[in-house]
């Protein structure tokens, strides 16, 4: 253990050191935030050029009635469609036609555009005819002030959503929006760290095998030694950057629920009391939603199962993917070989981004439950599962099965790794890597 300390103290001093560590710890929060933010910036960000669209109504029940708004402009013509079709339009967008039986026909509704439509234009303008058509059939049961009525009878409920627990009975503030927020994020740090972090050990190898370095190093160390304390100083490069993440995570909150005077809806979020009553008290305009996350993160208990479950599920993913990674790089001479044989590793962890997707919907479904238990995924699908809750037994499991997979991935990638590094010049096919395995 000795050794493999000195091994792992040097490839963390050797890497923390270099500038692309300082880059990535700095830039991957504001990446993560980017990643969170600009998509829905940028779907609000619009032109303020309005297209024009010429309704042609046959049916004598739509066109004077379509609303322009922030994207459209409805102009009725008076034009049969054959006449309009066959003009010149400058400046036009589309030419809508409605049939003249749209009434009992709904279908029998066209737009032809001179350029390509949007699904927002569409589903705008099915809307705003559903609308109406649906407004038309109500006349037929002559029913007086149907449209005060309707308006009246309209409500938006606000749905209220607490966890209750089975055991003791109380309740507490759930926020699906964070959720599955946190469950986007956590998997995919998984998946980022796990490949990045074990494509750095296959690296590493492979530079230091075809640099010869490797030959002056197993006459003081055995290869098993050389491969545990890379594997091990390399993860934790990666867990101090989670840590230095975590604190400038926690300071840029406390800084920003400080400067936003949040402080108090903070404690009295921690402290229980009710949501209507903190959103009412709180000097911005708070909804229940927002309540229910800023109670949420305040529980302790929450946020160590979140962070607690990331480390040992990245330290037990890592250390898995980590030992196949240095299997291959020890495997081949250069980066270009490792393509075959990087498959088997790589597959697993885009099937787990793929349940990733599923488990965010159905956490507790049997897709997600099994390949929570599998090792091969369950670093990135438990992570999924962990802000939904997941009960003690199957946590246990999972992480059972981890450690114990890891294990034994350790010794087979052992195996492979003391033949490996003194091969040069040949690609091994997988057929070859068996007989490594079980070469004494």
């Amino acid at each position: 253990m000795g050794k493999i300390g000195i091994i792992a103290g040097r490839e963390f001093n050797e890497r923390v050191r270099k500038k692309s560590f300082i880059f990535t710890t700095i830039l991957m929060p504001i990446c993560l935030v980017a990643i969170m933010f600009i998509p829905a910036l940028m779907m609000n960000i619009s032109s303020d050029e309005k297209k024009e669209v010429l309704v042609v109504d046959q049916s004598g029940l739509v066109g004077d009635r379509l609303q322009d708004d922030s994207t459209l402009t409805f102009t009725l013509s008076d034009q049969t469609a054959e006449e309009v079709v066959g003009q010149q339009h400058e400046g036009l967008f589309g030419i809508l036609i409605v049939g003249s039986d749209v009434l009992t026909n709904p279908s029998n509704v066209q737009l032809l555009t001179y350029e390509s439509s949007t699904i927002n234009i569409e589903s705008s303008i099915a809307g705003q005819i559903s609308t109406i058509l649906e407004s038309e059939k109500l006349k037929e049961y002559n029913i007086e002030d149907i449209d005060t009525i309707l308006a009246a009878i309209k409500t938006n409920v606000s749905l209220k959503v607490k966890q209750l627990d089975a055991t003791s009975g109380d309740t507490k503030e759930s926020s699906s929006v964070l959720n599955i927020a946190l469950a986007y994020i956590f998997g995919f740090l998984i998946y980022m760290f796990v490949f990045l972090y074990g494509n750095m050990v296959m690296q590493g190898v492979i530079e230091e095998k075809s640099n010869k370095v490797m030959e002056v190093m197993v006459s003081s160390v055995r290869p098993f030694e050389l491969m545990m304390g890379k594997i091990l100083g390399i993860a934790s490069v990666a867990v101090t950057q989670f840590v230095i993440w975590v604190i400038f995570i926690l300071l840029v909150g406390g800084g920003a629920v400080s400067l936003l005077g949040l402080s108090d809806v903070v404690a009295s979020a921690g402290a229980g009391v009710d949501p209507a009553a903190i959103a009412a008290a709180a000097p911005i305009d708070l909804d229940s939603e927002m309540v229910a996350i800023i109670a949420t993160l305040t529980d302790p208990a929450y946020l160590l199962r979140i962070l607690g479950g990331f480390l040992i599920y990245f330290i037990g993913g890592y250390l898995l993917y980590a030992a196949m990674f240095a299997a291959v790089g020890s495997a081949v001479d250069n980066e270009k070989d490792t393509n075959n044989l990087q498959l088997p590793i790589t597959l697993p962890l885009m099937v787990a981004l793929f349940v990733m997707l599923n488990a965010m919907q159905d956490p507790h479904g049997p897709l997600a439950f099994w390949c929570s238990m599998i090792p091969f995924t369950s670093p990135i699908v438990m992570m999924v599962r962990l802000p939904y809750g997941v009960p003690g037994w199957e946590l246990a499991l999972s992480i059972g099965l981890l450690v114990v997979t890891f294990v034994g991935m350790v010794y087979l990638a052992g195996r492979i790794y003391r033949v490996g590094v003194f091969m040069y010049g040949k690609k091994p096919s997988f057929k070859e890597l068996a007989k490594w395995i079980r070469y004494r």
